[in-house]
């Protein structure tokens, strides 16, 4: 009788390691990315990244505007909120009484200034008609004279020469001894708005340029160009009278500019009463033109000259400093001042402005 042979064992079938299961499995449900696909997925990224960095600059950005900002605000060029504010409420109180005399700015320097200079005054320019034209008691006529070169051609690319919209301003490309000249032929106007007297808020924002107007006019006895290197001081503003401020940006490289100027035309220099109300003013008596400008506004307002240096002459002048040199006449140096001035005169600053014809910023 033969043995049986012995059952074979059954061997268990391999068992995939579970990892390997997976990624099989996965490989199957998730066919592999076509190359617009992984085109596209590369571009995602990398906009993910350039939105990052694209933040980052734009943080960075706003901070530095920001700087900026304080440091036209500093300046006396630019108003902080609270200001702009109170200014926005006293605009809006009610009736405007105009005061009628004329504020004159000679932009007859504009070979004399750096481009940096150039943008600064025409910055000066729109924040003086902007000042006006907000104040309760304006002058009824600014007057821009000698308007030519860099000057003139910045000013023409700004919002469609919309300096020329402006109410109650006239421009000229001549000097301003046209003023007392015999000729009163009719001329050309850019923006010449009629002689106010007592109107609403809402009819000043109303008025357009006149279609036809007569130039400036008026008698060299009239006329008074403001700057602190005269040893006249002016006692008080006279409706009917022209003041001069000498539109130049050049930080004190020139001295007795305006002065010289007055004399050459033989009429009036005299400088605002800035030692007599501010004797312990530690830093130079020098002032942007904006500045000049608006405290001519509010004397016209207050009738008071004390008021209105208080009311616009930086607080940052009254704190003594390293770069602080105490002047009489506006004369020296103050290189942590980024101001634009002249001679001790009395120079313009401002960026963009709406005009009165409602026809946006310049």
């Amino acid at each position: 009788m033969s043995e049986s042979s012995p059952a074979p064992e059954s061997v268990p079938p391999p068992v995939e390691p579970a990892s390997s299961s997976v990624a099989s499995e996965s490989t199957e449900s998730t066919p592999p990315l076509s190359k617009n696909a992984q085109k596209k997925a590369r571009k995602a990224e990398l906009m993910k990244v350039r939105k990052l960095e694209r933040r980052v600059r734009e943080k960075e950005a706003r901070k530095e505007k920001k700087r900026k900002r304080a440091e036209r605000i500093a300046a006396g060029e630019e108003l902080s909120e609270d200001e702009q504010a109170r200014k926005r409420a006293k605009a809006s109180a009610g009736p405007k009484t105009p005061f009628d005399a004329r504020v004159l700015i000679d932009l007859g320097f504009d070979e004399m200034m750096s481009e940096k200079e150039v943008g600064s005054l025409i910055s000066q320019l729109s924040y003086s008609y902007s000042v006006n034209r907000r104040a309760q008691t304006p002058f009824t006529s600014i007057l821009f004279t000698s308007l030519n070169g860099r000057t003139k051609a910045r000013m023409d690319e700004m919002n469609d020469s919309g300096y020329s919209r402006w109410t109650s301003t006239e421009w000229w490309g001549e000097e301003f001894d046209d003023l007392w000249a015999e000729d009163g032929s009719l001329a050309e106007p850019l923006a010449t708005a009629p002689q106010l007297k007592s109107l609403e808020p809402e009819a000043v924002h109303d008025l357009k340029p006149a279609s036809t107007s007569r130039r400036a006019r008026a008698t060299k006895s009239s006329i008074v160009y403001l700057t602190a290197d005269s040893s006249d001081v002016l006692e008080e503003l006279k409706e009917g009278e022209t003041y001069i401020i000498g539109g130049i940006c050049d930080h004190n490289r020139y001295k007795n500019l305006c002065l010289d100027k007055a004399n050459k035309h033989g009429i009036r220099a005299a400088q605002l009463p800035i030692g007599r109300y501010l004797q312990n003013l530690p830093t130079r008596k020098v002032l942007t033109v904006n500045q000049v400008f608006e405290i001519l506004v509010k004397w016209a307002e207050t009738r008071n000259w004390e008021d209105a240096f208080y009311s616009v002459i930086p607080k940052r002048k009254f704190q003594p400093g390293k770069g602080s040199k105490k002047v009489a006449n506006g004369e020296g140096s103050e290189e942590e001042d980024d101001v634009a001035e002249d001679d001790g005169v009395i120079t313009v600053a401002l960026e963009d402005v709406e005009d009165d014809a409602g026809s946006g910023s310049s």
